[in-house]
């Protein structure tokens, strides 16, 4: 299905129409899983993505029915790749950022009766096979963000981007009262409802700064993270990730630095936040498969 956004915040999206592929060859086989993702959402946002996308939808739907792909301006194949999967696929006319489009995706999954809305990118360094990890870490604590925490994988991350993330995880653990072991992963579970009116701003200005200061803003309404280990991976057909270590990171610096001061400098948070993280047991890969085929119907 394929509808357009005519902006941020527009109002009621265009019916869409059917693409020609149907949907029995994705269907989740598995009546466990059918139950177990009836009332969440994946939201993929996705800007020039070709290489990695139809991939990534692929995996999403052995474990949830319910697709939602914001094609994000892009300029190349992105859209074509996936015409004939049963997904939904929602257009930005022009290239409107992240934060912007996990936010519409966020609404037209509430629109369509979704209480939860997992979030992953389309350039494949998301496993999909994680997805009931997840989702199991959801159910058991429905009113949290659930976070797919990378940096346990120290070896297989890139030495700058896991210097940025730890630096990252200091200052966002600080402000948000307690100590999270990824604030930079995208890979997550939220509350369908925090994200679709989500207590930070998602203009196309937030760009990557969205995802961490959400998880600031949920803290300050009760809404705090739990994190479970994923996959690391960084496919060879995957574009350059277009998170800046140095820009995106001052930027991120510069809006942790306004919710400390505003708080005055919130020195109760900060002990909190050098606890150590909640959660984040190892799960092994014997357990992640155990899960995938329990979910997958394999």
């Amino acid at each position: 299905m394929t509808g357009d956004i005519g902006g941020v915040g527009a109002g009621r999206l265009p019916r869409s129409r059917v693409g020609p592929g149907g949907d029995r060859q994705y269907r989740v086989r598995n009546r466990a899983a059918s139950l177990r993702g009836s009332a969440a959402a994946v939201v993929i946002p996705a800007f020039n993505e070709s290489a990695t996308l139809r991939d990534v939808v692929t995996g999403v739907l052995r474990h949830v029915a319910r697709v939602i792909v914001i094609d994000d301006g892009s300029v190349d194949d992105t859209a074509c790749t996936i015409a004939d999967l049963p997904v939904i696929v929602l257009r930005n006319a022009r290239n409107m950022g992240k934060a912007a489009s996990i936010v519409a995706g966020a609404r037209e999954a509430v629109r369509r009766g979704a209480t939860a809305v997992v979030t992953i990118d389309g350039d494949g360094q998301h496993d999909p096979a994680d997805l009931p990890l997840l989702l199991d870490a959801y159910r058991a604590a429905s009113d949290s963000i659930v976070i797919g925490a990378r940096l346990h994988a120290r070896d297989a991350i890139p030495t700058v981007r896991y210097l940025a993330n730890r630096f990252a995880n200091f200052w966002i653990s600080w402000a948000a009262g307690y100590p999270i072991a990824d604030t930079q992963s995208g890979y997550r579970v939220y509350p369908a409802s925090l994200l679709a009116q989500p207590p930070a701003p998602h203009d196309p200005a937030a760009s990557f700064v969205f995802e961490s200061e959400i998880l600031i803003a949920a803290a300050r309404v009760g809404v705090n993270a739990v994190c479970v280990q994923v996959a690391v991976r960084y496919p060879d057909a995957a574009r350059r990730s277009y998170f800046r270590p140095v820009v995106d990171i001052v930027r991120i610096a510069i809006m942790v630095t306004g919710h400390l001061v505003s708080r005055g400098l919130y020195p109760a948070g900060l002990v909190r936040s050098l606890q150590r993280p909640k959660a984040d047991d190892p799960a092994t890969a014997a357990e992640r498969r155990r899960l995938a085929g329990r979910y997958a119907g394999q």
